[in-house]
């Protein structure tokens, strides 16, 4: 029996036998070609295969975990139809009379090289994807394929690292678990693992990867990024245990629909979900969360190719509304630049994107893109309850400013004879340890903060949330930030606001009890993790 540690991405247990996952072996050589345009025939040939195959890992995607986290093979679809990659590999073909396959080769390296020496976040993980896309026009042009695990059962697949495309076309019914040596736990391989709820683990390490073999048993441990590989019988039994205590656990959950969010001794709380998409309203009724306490409306924008019109805008802040059934829906303004970066909005590259141009700044400095959010949203308020709110909050003037703003965009509605509803909620987040701060001054101008955890821990602490070479620094229940969140729910309770928090701590059961003592009214998780949020309340008793 011998232990590994590596990080779990997801919680779950695993028992089973390993299966290698192999990636075809392609060894590309250099071939002088005479007739290069047959050569460029091959190459369009092999791409036409693999825009179909991304096509079909997309519609799976979509199906498996949601049009969110399927967008990245949308956006491999689009890299193989890039004008300049394209012309790169022609003119290889062309200029030094080569194979196709050694000029995909060279390209992918050339573009991944590129990518790499970025210093944008958003921009290098592009490295990984143009890479990704062309060992798949390689492998069709050379018929290789990938072998995977023993259709006829159930295995713990493990590998050097898998690609966002490799894990999504598993067949999830006989998946396990995954273990890879290497990887990140904010990759999107390990999303996609925690969004198909399959235990995971990454990092294991090259020494995993040598010691073990095809078949032998093993236990991963999701939770803490334990596997055990040939366990002895009193492990496994442990295990079977622990296993068996999670699935009593879920199967508790379950249990617990249709309950409300009342601790012992009788205060409420609301437990919302926080969504990216329209696709996610299924999740959100299934897990029975009391409304949305975040709609991402970023992602109109990052999967259009222009501006999303205000009727696009509409329609889909009308079918959220409307879906929820009057419960509260929260829709956060765009808050597009630093990781999530669009092209036709034409920004600049900057040194340090995370404290630059994103957010509300480009909506105030860019007031027509800002308005007609604005208008889609005020127009589609009449079909629920809507409340709004205002990222990257830093000023007081910032929201006088975004105020005047609403102002404006409702006396046009007027005027043009559009309804639109006088009980919108408007709010703020708080997520720059400036807002917490000055969030005395804040409270008496919205009607409630929301508390974004990411970001206010990565500006208070000083780390980077998108660099893993500085993750063992990343404490997320550091002192500091946890003064500044209940600085802001005692500010914005004097003034007549409600507070929530819908970044990741909200979901981190070791805090639900220390949150509603400073008094968060609302807490927004993910859809899978309501009812696990809604047990720990209804286990409290505050009056102790």
């Amino acid at each position: 029996m011998k232990k590994y540690q590596g990080k779990g991405v997801y919680g779950a247990i695993a028992i089973g036998n390993i299966s290698l996952f192999q990636k075809p072996e392609t060894t590309v050589k250099r071939v002088h070609i005479e007739e290069t345009d047959s050569e460029k025939a091959r190459f369009e040939q092999a791409k036409a295969a693999s825009l179909t195959q991304l096509q079909e890992i997309y519609d799976k995607a979509l199906k498996e975990v949601g049009e969110a986290n399927a967008a990245i093979f949308e956006i491999h679809q689009m890299m193989l139809d890039d004008d300049d990659y394209i012309e790169s590999i022609y003119s290889i073909i062309e200029s030094q009379s080569v194979n196709a396959e050694y000029a995909v080769a060279v390209t992918a390296d050339n573009f991944g090289e590129m990518f790499s020496a970025m210093e944008d976040a958003y921009m290098q993980a592009r490295a990984a994807d143009v890479r990704d896309i062309s060992n798949r026009i390689i492998n069709n042009l050379m018929g290789a394929v990938s072998t995977e695990a023993d259709a006829s059962e159930k295995a713990i697949i493990c590998a050097c690292d898998l690609a966002p495309s490799e894990t999504i076309s598993l067949d999830k019914d006989k998946v396990l678990a995954f273990v890879t040596a290497h990887g990140s736990s904010n990759s999107h391989t390990a999303i996609l693992a925690r969004n198909m709820n399959i235990p995971a683990v990454i990092g294991a390490g090259d020494d995993f990867l040598s010691d073990i073999h095809e078949g032998c048993k093993a236990i991963v441990d999701g939770f803490t990024g334990e596997i055990w590989v040939d366990p002895d019988e009193k492990t496994c039994e442990a295990y079977l245990e622990k296993r068996r205590a999670d699935e009593e656990k879920k199967r508790l959950l379950q249990e617990l629909k249709g309950k409300e969010n009342i601790t012992l001794d009788g205060r409420k709380i609301n437990i919302f979900a926080n969504i990216e998409s329209v696709s996610d309203i299924e999740k959100v009724l299934a897990n029975d969360a009391g409304g949305i306490g975040l709609f991402r409306s970023e992602f109109l924008y990052l999967e259009n190719s222009d501006f999303p019109t205000e009727d696009q805008q509409f329609t889909a802040y009308k079918k959220v509304l409307e879906s929820m059934a009057g419960k509260k829906v929260i829709i956060r303004t765009l808050d597009i630049g630093a990781d999530k970066q669009c092209d036709y909005f034409n920004l600049k590259k900057e040194e340090n994107p995370a404290l630059g141009y994103r957010a509300i700044r480009i909506c105030l400095t860019r007031p027509e893109i800002f308005k007609t959010q604005l208008r889609a949203l005020y127009r589609a308020s009449v079909y629920g309850s809507l409340g709004i709110m205002f990222p990257m909050i830093t000023s007081v003037s910032e929201v006088e400013q975004i105020l005047a703003i609403c102002d404006t965009v409702k006396a046009e509605l007027r005027a043009e004879g559009i309804e639109y509803s006088e009980k919108i909620e408007l709010g703020i987040m708080i997520e720059t340890p400036a807002a917490a701060v000055i969030s005395d001054m804040l409270a008496p101008l919205v009607d409630f903060f929301s508390v974004g955890t990411n970001d206010l821990t990565q500006y208070t602490i000083a780390c980077d949330r998108q660099n893993p070479d500085i993750e063992p620094f990343v404490n997320t229940h550091h002192e500091a930030v946890l003064r500044l969140i209940e600085i802001s729910a005692k500010n914005a309770h004097q003034h007549g606001a409600w507070i929530g928090i819908c970044g990741e701590l909200g979901a981190d059961i070791e805090l639900t009890e220390r949150f509603l003592r400073m008094g968060i009214d609302e807490l927004s998780v993910s859809p899978s993790f309501v009812l696990k949020v809604r047990n720990t309340v209804r286990n409290l008793d505050l009056s102790q």
